[in-house]
């Protein structure tokens, strides 16, 4: 009996590919060199009692302990981005600040690919960031480097509660920022949207372990590689802290970005470009074909560094260049 012909497989969408050089951050990055630890504890007095010196003779904080992380991320905010007043609960994810910004610094470069070039600043622009988390913290370098409008979601109450208190606490940032809870924690764009509601870009850093205990041994692997593993001191079980939705969900990276990539087609019409920091270099090919059934029109791959660690950073539209140059003359005239 014949065989029915093979349907042709749908070819990945076009990849362009871009990477800093090793331990380099974005050029407008803030965070370039050394810190100023006399600066910032003017900024920040309580970061004072926690500075210490390094094995090099240069001023740090010791990296091991989430209190001091804290107030080193409080001192960054303020002195960089006018951030006053900042806080999160204790055990909530604590970032890395310079990668956060590299982050919304690639994004901005992106959008200005379909701008003549010209990165478009101001309210015109809408980002929707998935997992916004309690520290808020990309509205919060957004809104400074930028000017762009928010909204952050979230399946946890307590971390929107904590991200609602930063904003509320900051009053440079009444207006662009609004928080929004995904309902269905199994979703991560639908039912989120409103109808005729349109964003300019979506960003996430997804949970990249597949459980608890498999978080709990990355951390303790990091610190034996950085020599920090001292038995006699007792040290956090994460590192920069983390709840569960921030660190692991059931599959891990990979089943958190497939759904993602079949979710985005089903938004399509409402986003000009989804985005989404990828940890492990094994996913960006699995992401890629994901894309490519979903039907994504065109993929930018884009790598990240900051220091040793060195990440990618993939986005993806759904709309060719004329669609994308007609979504500019709409909402950003």
């Amino acid at each position: 009996m014949p065989q029915p012909p093979k349907r042709p497989r749908k070819p990945t969408p076009a990849a362009v590919k871009t990477a800093p050089s090793k331990g380099e951050l974005h050029p407008r990055n803030r965070h370039q060199g050394r810190y100023d630890f006399p600066a910032l504890i003017e900024a920040s007095p309580e970061l004072g009692r926690f500075v210490i010196t390094n094995p090099y003779g240069k001023p740090s904080i010791d990296f091991a302990d989430p209190a001091a992380v804290k107030v080193f991320n409080r001192a960054l905010l303020a002195q960089y981005y006018g951030i006053k007043h900042w806080d999160i609960p204790d055990g909530y994810l604590c970032p890395p600040i310079p990668g956060r910004a590299d982050y919304l610094h690639n994004l901005a470069d992106l959008l200005a690919t379909d701008n003549d070039g010209q990165i478009p600043r101001g309210a015109k622009v809408r980002a929707l960031d998935i997992g916004v988390g309690a520290n808020c913290i990309y509205p919060l370098i957004g809104r400074c480097e930028y000017g762009w409008q928010f909204l952050g979601t979230d399946i946890a109450s307590e971390a929107l509660a904590s991200a609602r208190a930063i904003v509320a606490a900051n009053p440079q940032l009444a207006g662009g920022v609004e928080l929004r809870q995904q309902a269905n924690a199994e979703h991560i764009f639908l039912g989120l949207l409103q109808a005729q509601e349109y964003v300019d870009l979506s960003l996430c850093n997804p949970p990249f372990h597949s459980s608890a205990a498999e978080a709990t041994s990355g951390s303790t692997r990091k610190w034996r590689n950085l020599g920090k593993l001292d038995p006699k001191r007792k040290l956090p079980v994460l590192n920069f802290g983390g709840q569960a939705a921030e660190l692991w969900c059931p599959g891990g990276e990979a089943a958190f970005l497939k759904r993602m990539a079949s979710e985005s087609a089903q938004v399509a019409e409402q986003v000009l470009w989804f985005s989404s920091l990828v940890s492990k270099g094994s996913n960006v090919e699995l992401l890629q074909g994901w894309l490519a059934r979903a039907g994504a029109a065109e993929v930018r791959i884009l790598g990240m560094s900051q220091g040793q660690k060195q990440s990618r950073l993939v986005a993806w539209t759904f709309k060719n260049g004329e669609e994308r140059s007609a979504w500019r003359q709409i909402h950003w005239r």
